[in-house]
């Protein structure tokens, strides 16, 4: 593996940080707004380039400080880094997009504050996927924490800040409980905190103290929403619905789903997980968060709570698909990162042109909205598609690599698992498209003839739409920066 020593992993972190005093300063809305697609241009632009080089074999490092004896603040672009980067770089300039549509269609107060702390977020998000050690990815996993915490606050009343508090205990009170000590033993045991190819565990440790770690990692990475770590995602929904989308599609939970991904690849290595059994301990646990909130999400009315059961639902795909510790099964759950982003964001884009058209936030209210805003309920049929795991969309691309990790791995209780997950999937999706469009409205607003939300909104979400499609038919490059990460992790 060719190690090539560069500036650019850190420039693409720092690309949207450095314009944070511009967007705080900025009197008209239209600078704000110019220097944010700047920047998320910039981003993407340092995080491509890098692109052929890692899908070459090669790897970026680039260390900027020593913390402590032996411990750097250090980034390392490999092809699981560059997958998560690519995904949301891409699709903070689509948020961004459908922020302007969002955030002036409703008049919202705060606006640069709110694109400040969106840029943030992005900065951390991007420093998570390039962290070289336990040390790097833990510092942006909490500076990710608190940036969003005044995004989640957005309206300030009183149901806003119960919900930020209930967020920071989840994601910030369980990292420092259970992370924090886990990092400790670690460092104690292997004298080293980079993350390893087949990870720096073994030999270190036992059967029991492996098992404890292995369960504080998952648990302390509260943004992976494993339950019972998961009660600050549905609270969080009292954010404008664009935080809510980089909440669920791009940014929080992705993070947390892909720091589980890479301590259980960096830290303990494929090898050792299978060495004492502890694959299966996880995908038990996901397999029961996926059917847990699966069943939930069927009970709620409310549409962004629906689609937050859901994503809870879905994180557990990609923590189960690493657990099959098979090459499809890892190969699956990292592609599930991608599919899953681009579906879940369609979602809620539409949910939030649905509010911001109409007013209107509950399923129960939706009879006959197809009607009325045929663009977005049709982007969220497609989408809805991509997210239960149903040809054309993109997430049939990563279910079918996790059916066939389960399959690999002889575990046909997890090939049930996943089969009833996307029925229920199916449930909880197709009955509101198909009300949209076929039902009787009980409104009669809603044969008051076409009215999508604004432009800005509704571009977005075609956007995204026509990109889970594109997916399907060619899922490059995440489907090869995946099986690339895959045989970097396993030795094949």
């Amino acid at each position: 593996m060719h190690e090539i020593y560069s500036i650019r992993p850190f420039l693409a972190v720092i690309a949207s940080l450095a314009v944070t005093p511009i967007l705080l300063s900025a009197r008209s809305p239209n600078v704000r707004e110019g220097w944010t697609f700047a920047a998320g241009a910039l981003k993407l632009g340092i995080v491509v380039s890098m692109l052929p080089a890692v899908l070459g074999g090669s790897v970026f490092s680039f260390r900027l400080a020593e913390i402590l004896p032996g411990i750097h603040l250090a980034f390392r672009v490999d092809a699981m880094g560059l997958l998560f980067a690519l995904v949301a770089s891409t699709l903070w300039i689509v948020t961004s997009a459908y922020s302007i549509g969002y955030m002036r269609g409703l008049n919202e107060h705060s606006q640069s504050r709110y694109y400040c702390f969106f840029a943030v977020a992005l900065s951390a998000t991007i420093g998570a996927a390039f962290a070289a050690n336990l040390v790097t990815l833990y510092m942006f996993y909490e500076i990710l924490s608190f940036a969003t915490y005044p995004l989640v606050t957005h309206h300030q009343d009183e149901e806003a800040k119960i919900s930020g508090r209930k967020y920071l205990f989840f994601i910030v009170g369980g990292s420092v409980a259970l992370v924090l000590p886990a990092m400790i033993i670690c460092y104690i045991k292997a004298e080293t905190l980079d993350f390893a190819p087949q990870g720096f565990l073994s030999g270190h440790v036992g059967p029991g103290l492996t098992t404890v770690l292995l369960l504080l990692f998952v648990f302390g990475m509260a943004k992976a929403a494993l339950m019972p770590m998961h009660a600050w995602l549905p609270a969080a929904m009292v954010a404008p619905t664009p935080v809510s989308a980089l909440l669920h599609a791009v940014a929080v939970v992705k993070v947390g789903a892909f720091s589980v991904a890479r301590i259980l690849t960096g830290v303990f290595g494929v090898d050792l997980l299978a060495e004492y059994g502890l694959g299966t301990l996880l995908a038990v646990l996901a397999s029961i968060t996926m059917l847990t909130a699966s069943f939930i999400a069927l009970s709620q009315d409310g549409l962004k709570r629906r689609l937050a059961f859901s994503t809870i639902a879905q994180l557990s795909y990609i923590l189960l698909g690493v657990a099959l510790l098979t090459p499809k099964g890892i190969t699956g759950g990292l592609v599930h990162i991608a599919m899953h982003a681009f579906g879940k964001i369609t979602l809620f884009f539409c949910a939030g042109a649905i509010f911001v058209a109409t007013g209107i936030k509950n399923i129960s209210e939706m009879k006959g909205l197809g009607r009325r805003m045929p663009i977005t309920m049709g982007a969220f049929f497609v989408a809805s598609l991509s997210v239960i795991g149903l040809p054309p969309g993109g997430g049939f691309i990563s279910k079918w690599f996790l059916v066939l990790g389960a399959l690999e791995a002889h575990e046909l209780v997890f090939l049930v698992v996943l089969l009833i997950s996307s029925f229920l999937n199916a449930a909880y999706f197709l009955p509101i498209a198909y009300n949209a469009f076929f039902a009787k409205p009980e409104n009669a607003d809603m044969d008051a003839g076409f009215q999508e939300a604004p432009a800005w909104c509704v571009a977005p979400l075609v956007a995204t739409t026509l990109a889970s499609l594109w997916l399907f038919f060619n899922p490059w490059p995440f489907l090869d920066l995946a099986r690339l990460a895959v045989a970097q992790v396993t030795g094949g």
